[in-house]
């Protein structure tokens, strides 16, 4: 889960001037790095944009289900680690030692929760999407609907927001650009190949752009404990690190006691250990297990095999981030301290322009001042990888919930043909919101704005958790104890989210003065409270009324996935339906009379008589629309026929679930082997 996602972040806002001491500028080597990173991502993109087959909706929607583990597996860690990662979880070390850490190490057990308990359900009804399986397992549009809508607006409103203003931060702290010029360059190039390759080409530079993140974290890991000068001197000096100018009387400035634990205090502390327990994993079980940026990527893969490696591969590597981005931003608070760790707010005002704190300088600190020519280009290009792969996976899973679940169920006989334009003109939708939404993160200079947004999704989250929890194991749910479980936990949810905006939480040295229910209920324990809440009106809802017919049981929860497939009839659109060529050149169709074929012959013979005398102007216009097809993969004519119809959702799970045994035991063994590093992990540093 993101760790920027809650409101224990004090200091979260874009600065429009660099720290100070941060004199180092992006030279030639730099620029150079950056264009090969540029080229080399354009290069997989169309490449991996002619891999797979982009003019179906599961082509474009969900790579064609060919994906193999190792995309799959870094695609969801890209996913997951955006810009706002570098800057956030590096800010949190720097502040507050390595408590948010919790939530990395949280996400590696919902990944794998994810690929072993809730993927084989998902694949075994079928679906596309997650407002698709509740539509399926309670009936109704309501409940769908809703999730639809409250995902896109968690997407829009919340994830764009904190890459944004991250990517933001580090482009007017290292490049100097203009921010509008920099964000319509950087979301052009996005667009570009997530319009024309769907998931597919996102996956692919997803894979590209996890290693060019690795590779450049990792080089700055070795630099910063060069500089601080080993382990020992970072557990000793941070401690030590503490600004010379400062609040009296206050802790403001002073490092944690706790700063080496993720499990503090379960009432005085920013993160009490039955919260990080319980109430952390609620929201993260909403982002890994039923969230459709994390979960579409799993249902791409080829086989559940294929989905439990990537699954696999995604926890592994989020061992990484307390090593390359937490440490070295714990690291610049000790090399530039005064900086890093203002607590006078005036002061903090002259250095970032944050009167709150400069904690989120931490790593863009350490980035001009520490590296060489060359290697800032790296880490430049690392930020913008993780603001690209970000971007690209909300754009395309936006597309495919606002295609699949809004779309379609305004237009019921939408063709594929419809079905694939509506898709990737919604992308672009996006990226004018985006660009529209730069205002916004520039208005939110003092950091309540930004905080407040985030915690959207703290307080939005676990309702629905409880109801994919619910549908997925507990066959009794029906659609009444679930559409009334969410409306309830989602209005007591929005509640506490108005009284956070209208009582923001004091500065250090200021008094607590909010109502009880904020000053004494920690937003995890209030994550808690609400699942609690959820998760009793739709047990005592469901049992007061009907049962759910066996369609909405069968192949749909854990306990009936095996059930046998009862092919059903699909609504599949006649070719005919596909493109307006395919009418005037396929004339022997047995669906259509003689009649109509005979109408449908003299238009063809028409129509190729006005092609011969065709004026060059619609030659070159045709020539144009033509390649615009070419481009996002839309076939014409007698090409699109000789493709069938999107195979049967029967033929597709019975593949789909099949696993060799061999293959089995081995990632049931590295499971074994992943459950045991986070356990270790999770006692050695609580």
């Amino acid at each position: 889960m993101d760790p920027t996602n809650g409101p224990q972040r004090t200091s979260m806002s874009p600065s429009p001037s660099p720290p100070t001491g941060g004199t180092a500028i992006l030279v030639t080597w730099d620029i150079v790095v950056l264009v090969v990173y540029f080229v080399l991502i354009l290069a997989v993109g169309f490449w991996s944009m002619f891999r797979t087959k982009r003019s179906t909706v599961d082509g474009y929607f969900l790579a064609g289900k060919s994906m193999t583990w190792w995309p799959v597996g870094a695609s969801l860690f890209a996913s997951n680690i955006g810009s706002g990662h570098f800057i956030g979880l590096a800010g949190s070390g720097a502040a507050a030692g390595i408590g948010a850490i919790a939530y990395e190490w949280n996400g590696m057990l919902m990944v794998l929760l994810l690929g072993w308990l809730f993927l084989p359900i998902y694949i075994a009804s079928g679906v596309k999407t997650m407002p698709e399986y509740l539509q399926r397992r309670f009936g109704g549009r309501r409940t769908q609907l809703f999730i639809t809508v409250l995902s896109l607006f968690i997407y829009i409103f919340t994830k764009i927001s904190v890459d944004m203003y991250a990517g933001a931060l580090f482009i007017q702290l290292a490049l100097k650009w203009n921010i509008y010029l920099a964000v319509i360059l950087l979301l052009s190039v996005t667009a570009l190949y997530t319009v024309a390759g769907g998931l597919a080409a996102v996956i692919y530079t997803d894979a590209a752009q996890t290693v060019i993140m690795l590779a450049g974290s990792l080089t700055l890991m070795g630099f910063s404990f060069a500089e601080v000068g080993g382990w020992n001197a970072l557990m000793e000096g941070y401690f030590k690190a503490i600004p010379s100018i400062r609040v009296p009387n206050s802790t403001c400035g002073l490092p944690r006691e706790d700063s080496f634990h993720i499990f503090r205090d379960p009432v005085n502390s920013d993160l009490p250990w039955p919260g990080v327990i319980i109430g952390m994993s609620i929201p993260s079980m909403w982002y890994w297990c039923s969230d459709q940026v994390i979960v579409q990527r799993s249902l791409a893969a080829k086989n559940l095999t294929h989905a439990k490696g990537g699954s696999l591969m995604a926890a592994y590597l989020k061992i990484l981030p307390f090593f390359v981005i937490m440490l070295p931003g714990m690291i610049s608070r000790i090399l530039y301290t005064d900086d890093v760790a203002c607590a006078d707010p005036e002061l903090c005002k002259q250095i970032c322009g944050n009167p709150v704190g400069c904690s989120d300088t931490a790593y863009v600190r350490l980035v001009m001042e520490l590296l060489p020519a060359g290697l800032r280009g790296l880490m430049m290009a690392v930020m913008i990888a993780a603001l690209m792969s970000s971007l690209t996976s909300i754009f395309n899973s936006s597309s495919t919930i606002f295609t699949m679940d809004l779309w379609k169920s305004v237009r019921t006989s939408a063709s594929e043909w419809e079905l694939m334009i509506v898709g990737r003109v919604f992308v672009l939708v996006l990226v004018v919101v985006s660009v529209l939404w730069i205002p916004v993160v520039q208005a939110s200079q003092g950091g309540q704005l930004f905080i407040y947004i985030q915690s959207i999704s703290t307080y939005l989250q676990p309702p629905v958790s409880i109801i994919f929890l619910l549908g997925c194991f507990w066959k009794r749910t029906n659609e009444k104890g679930a559409f009334w479980g969410l409306a309830i936990g989602l209005a007591i949810g929005c509640v506490r989210m108005l009284l956070d905006f209208i009582y923001p939480a004091p500065l250090c040295y200021e008094e607590d003065n909010r109502p009880g229910v904020l000053k004494y209920v920690h937003y995890l324990y209030f994550s808690m409270l609400l699942s609690v809440i959820t998760l009793v009106v739709v047990v005592i809802i469901s049992l007061a009324t009907e049962e759910p017919k066996p369609e909405q049981i069968s192949r749909l929860t854990w306990f009936t996935r095996f059930d046998p497939v009862e092919p059903k009839e699909q609504v599949l659109v006649e070719q005919s339906k596909t493109t307006p060529e395919v009418i005037t050149t396929q004339t022997n169709r047995t669906d259509v009379t003689g009649k109509d074929q005979e109408r449908s012959s003299g238009k063809a013979s028409h129509s190729r008589k006005d092609s011969s005398s065709s004026t060059p102007s619609v030659q070159s216009q045709s020539r144009l629309i033509s390649a615009l097809y070419w481009l996002c993969g839309m076939e014409r004519g007698d090409e699109g026929d000789k493709n069938p119809a999107t195979p049967l959702v029967t033929e597709q799970t019975i593949s789909s679930m099949e696993e060799n045994p061999s293959m089995r035991l081995i990632v049931n063994i590295n499971l074994l082997i992943c459950l045991s590093v986070i356990c270790f992990m999770i006692g050695y540093w609580g």
